[in-house]
């Protein structure tokens, strides 16, 4: 039988989905499954890593009762960055994972900067100092939980560990590894330097594979868990959000994607380990080469917190309100009425690695009106893409032409108009609605030998263009104005508000 398809496993924060995709990129059949999340105490966000594995294999039997498994020519990972546990030497996790949402290591943050050096451990890992890297959770257990860090086997991310239970091998891919905060992502192996800071061995972290190779084949009781045939080659793909601007076809020059999930993450990329503030340095889903990322962790969150917490609106009341605030937000002007909102609802990654951040809205008079109030959010979200974005093109010397709409957002025509206008930069909508699963099975393509390289196996099976949003050149010269205004804001608020912050912290 001939095999002619491959499958992506996306393992999110949410849910598991196991896609099966032809040569083309076209998604053939698809398996999903959720996964629970734990929220035991302010700021400490967990999952159980049988939940993880399980939820992986109940989406794979779903998909393999849809297709005959035998197409399949190989199989590859996306998952939620960010997000580990550890392990024991028989694989079982000696606590819950703690999930990238966690912030409870806000001081070993602030403890690691002092003694390491910010930015010195910028310089090696690419991430400006900030509580989502694994490292600080590694580095709160040490110090809290000293006899689970002791007793640990494996510290592994979410890809390593689903790579064990379908191959027997504890492999991560370097671009997995990578969000991690332990990777040099110049020598793309694990760094000395900080594992000997974190107090972690290199005998305690999984094997690395570069994205495309063949890092084992599906155990006989994985087989038989999955559905899947034994002995199917496993590749590595990387962090999901890689894993998205592959699947969105943005390896190639001039093209950022924009990702409007729950987050905003957009992305740019270039041959060049390139150091910025504005941006962090991920090693790409590609065969060699980095992604100049901006992430902010509101993006359609705040969107629904809105609808939900000021507005009142829930299930299917909620998407008719948002149909009708769309239609009445593109009624009003750039600027929404001088309504500014300054997004940082989970604090500020890029450009100000603010943890103690939090969400502004400025400008509120008695004419201020709910359209008024959800035009300002998204214009808050795009201007932020919008600032950060052109920093990475210019500090790094890539070409930024357009962009490429992702993610649950990228079905707001308005949205995508707003960050064409923002951005000055034409926004294109494609076919690929999951587009980290598209890369990790581009990433399988490749490995399975469909095509020589990840650039190759991209340009592809990337999905088609179905919109184009073009800027409106006045509309771009009052987001001009705009930018910066808003540009402004939160230099003049951080200090205030992290006394705000630290008054409230104290009982």
């Amino acid at each position: 039988m001939e095999r002619d398809l491959v499958v992506g496993v996306d393992s999110s924060t949410s849910a598991t989905k196991a896609i099966a995709f032809d040569a083309q990129g076209h998604a053939v059949a698809e398996g999903r499954a959720s996964i629970p999340l734990a929220n035991p105490a302010p700021g400490y966000f967990e999952q159980a890593p049988s939940d993880w594995w399980g939820s992986t294999a109940a989406a794979l039997r779903e998909l393999c009762g849809k297709i005959d498994p035998r197409r399949i020519a190989g199989l590859a990972i996306s998952n939620q960055r960010e997000t580990f546990a550890a392990f024991d030497a028989a694989g079982e996790p000696l606590r819950p994972g703690m999930v990238w949402l966690d912030d409870r290591a806000q001081p070993q943050v602030r403890a690691f900067g002092e003694t390491f050096g910010g930015a010195r451990a910028h310089a090696i890992n690419g991430k400006p100092l900030d509580v989502i890297p694994c490292l600080f959770r590694i580095l709160w257990m040490r110090e809290h939980e000293p006899e689970i860090f002791a007793r640990t086997h494996k510290f592994a991310d979410v890809h390593a560990f689903l790579s064990f239970r379908l191959t027997g091998r504890w492999v991560a891919s370097t671009a997995s590894a990578d969000p991690t905060g332990l990777l040099d992502i110049r020598s793309f192996d694990w760094s000395d330097e900080i594992l000997q800071a974190a107090g972690v061995t290199r005998a305690q972290l999984p094997s690395l594979a570069r994205p495309g190779e063949r890092i084992g084949e599906v155990s006989r009781a994985a087989a038989a868990n999955t559905g899947l045939p034994e002995g199917l080659p496993v590749f590595a793909a990387g962090g999901d959000g890689q894993c998205a601007a592959t699947g969105a076809g943005a390896l190639r020059p001039g093209r950022a994607y924009a990702n409007l999930g729950t987050a905003a993450v957009a992305g740019l990329y270039g041959a060049a380990p390139a150091i910025n503030r504005a941006f962090r340095t991920e090693t790409a889903v590609a065969d060699d080469g980095y992604i100049y990322e901006m992430c902010l962790r509101g993006g359609t969150f705040v969107v629904d917190w809105m609808l939900g917490e000021m507005f009142g609106r829930e299930g299917a009341q909620r998407r008719e309100a948002f149909t009708a605030l769309e239609a009445e937000a593109a009624r009003l002007p750039v600027g929404a009425g001088g309504v500014v909102l300054v997004p940082y609802w989970q604090g500020s990654m890029t450009p100000h690695w603010d943890g103690d951040a939090r969400g502004v809205v400025a400008g509120i008079s008695g004419s201020t009106k709910r359209a008024h109030l959800h035009r300002a959010t998204l214009e808050g979200i795009a201007l932020e893409i919008a600032i950060c974005m052109e920093q990475a093109s210019r500090e790094s010397g890539c070409a930024l032409d357009h962009y490429v709409a992702i993610g649950g957002g990228a079905a707001s025509d308005l949205w995508l108009q707003i960050l064409a206008d923002a951005s000055a930069k034409p926004v294109f909508r494609s076919t690929t609605s999951e587009a980290s699963a598209l890369g990790a099975g581009m990433a399988a393509a490749k490995g399975a030998g469909w095509r020589p390289t990840l650039r190759e196996a991209s340009e592809a099976m990337a999905g088609e263009i179905v919109s184009r949003f073009a800027p409106i050149a006045s509309n771009v010269e009052r987001y001009r104005e705009l930018r910066a205004i808003y540009s402004e804001f939160w230099p003049l608020m951080a200090a205030w508000n992290r006394r705000l912050a630290q008054f409230a912290r104290r009982p």
